[in-house]
């Protein structure tokens, strides 16, 4: 998905900040620092969608290839903040190690700051029982990082003759560099200092797999593709809309998706009306309707439409991500047209079907100057207060309907 423009591309000097633009990230993302991954172009296929294209070390999809092959690491540092990459390549590793064993035999598990970096060493130096390989799995490495910094300035100059104990990360990168052979030995962590010695020698040795947030702009890819490996075919518009309300973890994704594939059967088609009756009750016509009842200043009519599709089992914020995805289209499409382009071409631009442009060119054309920054400002206040509020979310939505409509 190409970057959000400006309200106006000529209202900001160059080198000044955006508001507008921290405001679609939020709305976006939710609150997710400005550096967070997802500025690369996406490429065709599942393998490119796994991590970040920058991100140095093994992908999920070539982890997950090597294993399925019978080729096995004896350290893997399992790395990032997407728990369903997470949970797959760790889940495979421990069920190639486990072939030609028995089950949960040869198999221990443990928590940094739960347990002792000398106790998962121990368990990795240990022999096999009545098998080739022991897996050792040890999640949360980012609680033993306070630990290192603590150890690394207490390691400067010990008195002579006194011992030094390394600190935890400092003791795995120690032991990663000669492993035992006779053990996989996986480390989970949703983020370590790049200049950790652990993390150094895991990019330098291959066994660093990057298991980043997969950027916004590449997940109605990733969508088409799941769709396509579940038998079902998926249009671009109903990915993006799916994206919208589904994303951006994977985990919550790919289970909207199995949901929606075994809706609609086999080999057929996963459509709109599938994601409004299974994903959400609101459809996007809907949603272009409700703006066009704010735009018109219809209250009544705006009101009538939030109390039909209102879902209370999410607090309503599926529905704001879709109004809030509906205000962006309407924003790059205004922002297309102050360029000099067709209605039609500044619907393509803005992501939206070119059938739309006429009622958006409309819409835009009723709205009085400075109306699209206000409603990005109250979605953005929406969506906090949604998640933070003690007020009952409906109501809370409800306001925001009539500070839009306010003229």
């Amino acid at each position: 998905m190409p970057e959000i423009p400006r309200v106006d591309p000529r209202a900001v000097a160059p080198g000044k900040s955006d508001p507008w633009r921290r405001i679609h990230r939020t709305l976006r993302h939710g609150a997710r620092p400005p550096g967070h991954p997802g500025r690369c172009a996406p490429r065709a296929g599942l393998d490119a969608l796994c991590g970040s294209l920058d991100a140095p070390g093994v992908t999920p999809d070539q982890a997950l290839k090597e294993v399925s092959q019978g080729s096995l690491r004896p350290v893997y540092l399992v790395m990032g903040d997407e728990r369903w990459y997470v949970d797959r390549v760790v889940s495979a590793i421990r069920e190639a190690v486990a072939k030609g064993g028995i089950a949960g035999f040869n198999e221990d598990k443990f928590m940094a700051g739960e347990a002792t970096v000398e106790a998962v060493l121990g368990a990795a130096k240990m022999l096999p029982m009545m098998a080739p390989r022991r897996f050792v799995l040890a999640r949360g490495l980012e609680r033993w990082e306070k630990k290192s910094d603590d150890g690394d300035e207490a390691a400067a100059p010990a008195k002579k003759g006194v011992s030094k104990q390394l600190p935890p990360l400092d003791a795995l990168a120690e032991y990663a560099k000669t492993p035992a052979s006779t053990a996989v030995l996986v480390l989970v962590a949703s983020k370590l200092h790049a200049q950790r010695k652990l993390v150094t020698l895991a990019k330098k040795s291959d066994f660093l797999v990057a298991c980043e947030q997969l950027p916004r702009r590449s997940l109605p890819g990733f969508i088409k593709t799941v769709a396509k490996e579940k038998g079902n075919a998926i249009s671009g518009d109903v990915a993006e809309h799916l994206a919208e309300i589904a994303g951006p973890e994977l985990g919550y994704v790919v289970d909207a998706l199995e949901r929606l594939s075994l809706f609609v059967g086999e080999k057929q088609p996963i459509t709109e009306e599938a994601v409004a009756e299974i994903v959400i009750r609101v459809r996007q016509s809907t949603t272009w309707e409700l703006l066009d009842a704010i735009g018109q200043r219809h209250l009544d009519k705006a009101l009538a439409t939030l109390a039909d599709v209102y879902d209370p089992s999410d607090r309503g914020l599926k529905l704001l991500g879709l109004v809030a995805w509906s205000v962006r289209g309407l924003v790059k499409f205004d922002a297309a047209l102050a360029l000099g382009v067709s209605p039609q071409e500044a619907a393509q631009r803005a992501g939206v079907p070119p059938f739309k442009a006429g009622e958006m060119a409309q819409t835009v054309r009723r709205l009085p100057p400075g109306t699209l920054p206000r409603w990005l400002r109250l979605l953005a206040e929406t969506d906090l207060a949604l998640k933070g509020s003690k007020r009952p979310p409906q109501a809370i939505l409800e306001t925001m309907l009539l500070d839009m409509c306010a003229n």
